[in-house]
């Protein structure tokens, strides 16, 4: 064997299988160098060796065929206290590290590893060197020599309850992200999707790796910024001290679908690093979208019910009855639109038996157009409004039921849209109109007509619903003027 190779020391030595030394410091010869060659220092191993024995977070002991120990770690220390020189070369566990009447089970279980297959799972009861006795899970598998014959056995082993609570984070985790009822994000600190578990894909509408590094914004048409800033804030300044609602607009084959998640946050470190290192946020979240619907339909139902019933007392104080229809448009503007407008019937009425003629309309009231203020009586001029045929108004009076009417500003150019509020003598901002009929004895008295900018969104049923319960009113309102008005 030449000098410049080297072997394997076998286990019962100071090394573990792998660690080599030159063949000359193993023989007591020295190697032959050139005129020119510098001699160089000896490295067996041995210090690397121990760094990484005592730099592992885990405990670390060794025994030889014979079950003397052969390598004893920083942690192994920590936990039962024993040193390394206290603990090497000792035969077993016996009488110091194990109670003298369980050391034979135990060292027979753990050198049953070197006839085993594998890795072994082992919990023993060690004593401390003050004399506690401490519950720990091992791991032992053996180590082979130069031959490939059982050398002797390593065995790793931890306090039971620090495995437990590893255990458990990890069993937590694999059931977040498996198994939960609610959404699970891990985002990484570019905030891009690095894990999403089932539910979290199913109510982003993709698939558990098609969404992953992919921008949030590509996800959502909107909300996306709201739902940045409050992973960035986590980032920064760590997890909010309560969850958080977030209102997003899902990009779906359909179109957008609006949704509320109710939002958790925390903030991902590295258990490894000296300093904490942000590794990303976990985003947990619940779809709360029916609750909050709900919720807001109940607040407004209830808004709406007491504007009614305000205005039902304000009105009851007013002598002239044409200002208590007034009285009764300006209360249902409050939340619900921006102008509102009041057109009779010319000749006060017409019945359902009259036989069908052209629409005529007079202004009756309005609200200011430019800044707002109370609805205004428009004068008694008599001249009727310019409507066209076809104009909501006209169809309502027609039809003697509600007709609602938007220009679609998202696909519409704003020039567009002011032209198709003035062809209807509409202001020129306006974009939704909901035009209810006014009815009072069997007879129509004329329309109300609620007007929406491009802030609001355009009118539903149940807008239409409120519209025309405020139209009952103005209707008995206008119905008793023209009475009090007749001779």
């Amino acid at each position: 064997m030449k000098a410049s190779e080297r072997t394997d020391v076998p286990y019962g030595g100071r090394s573990l299988q792998g660690v080599q030394v030159s063949a000359s410091r193993r023989s007591g010869t020295t190697d032959e160098l050139g005129p020119d060659e510098p001699e160089q220092p000896e490295r067996d191993g041995a210090d690397l060796l121990a760094a990484l024995l005592d730099g592992m977070d885990a405990a670390l002991c060794a025994f030889d065929a014979d079950g003397v120990v052969t390598h004893w770690n920083r942690e192994a220390e920590r936990i039962l206290g024993w040193s390394a020189a206290e603990a090497v070369g000792r035969q077993g566990f016996a009488g110091w590290a194990v109670r003298s009447a369980d050391a034979g089970e135990v060292e027979d279980r753990l050198l049953s590893a070197m006839r085993a297959p594998g890795r072994q799972v082992n919990e023993f009861a060690l004593l401390t060197k003050e004399g506690g006795r401490v519950l720990v899970r091992t791991q032992s598998a053996a180590v082979r020599g130069p031959d490939g014959r059982p050398a002797g056995v390593y065995c790793a082993f931890s306090e039971v309850h620090a495995q437990i609570d590893l255990e458990r984070s990890i069993a937590l985790s694999e059931a977040l992200l498996e198994d939960a009822s609610w959404g699970v994000v891990l985002v990484d600190a570019d905030l891009r999707p690095a894990v999403v578990n089932a539910h979290a894909a199913r109510a982003l509408g993709a698939g558990r790796t098609s969404v992953l590094g992919r921008p949030l914004g590509d996800l959502l048409a909107q909300g996306v910024e709201e739902l940045e800033n409050a992973l960035t804030h986590v980032l920064a300044e760590g997890a909010p001290p309560a969850p958080a609602e977030v209102w997003v607009s899902l990009r779906t084959p359909e179109g957008e679908r609006r949704r509320c998640w109710r939002s958790g946050f925390v903030r991902l470190a590295s258990p490894l690093a000296e300093e904490p290192v942000p590794l990303g946020v976990g985003w947990l979240f619940q779809d709360v979208t029916e609750s909050k619907q709900g919720e807001q339909e109940a607040a407004l139902l209830r808004f709406r019910a007491n504007q009614l019933h305000r205005a039902a007392r304000a009105a009851a104080e007013c002598e002239d009855p044409a200002e208590a229809a007034i009285v009764h448009l300006d209360f249902a503007l409050a939340g619900f639109a921006d102008h509102a407008l009041i057109d009779r019937v010319v000749g006060g009425a017409t019945s359902d038996t009259d036989a069908a003629e052209q629409v005529r309309l007079v202004r009756v009231a309005a609200t200011p157009s430019g800044a707002p203020g109370p609805s205004v009586p428009s004068g008694t001029s008599g001249m009727p409004v310019r409507y066209g045929e076809g104009h909501p108004a006209v169809q309502c009076v027609e039809r003697a039921g509600s007709v609602r009417a938007s220009a679609g500003v998202r696909a519409v150019p704003a020039e567009q849209v002011r032209r198709w509020a003035t062809a209807r003598q509409w202001p020129e901002d306006t974009v939704h109109g909901l035009c209810a009929v006014l009815r009072s004895r069997g007879r129509t008295l004329g329309v109300v007509t609620f007007l929406r900018g491009a802030g609001r969104s355009a009118f539903e049923r149940p807008d239409a619903m409120y519209a025309e319960d405020v139209a009952v009113r103005i209707a008995t309102a206008l119905d008793l003027a023209g009475a009090v008005d007749r001779p």
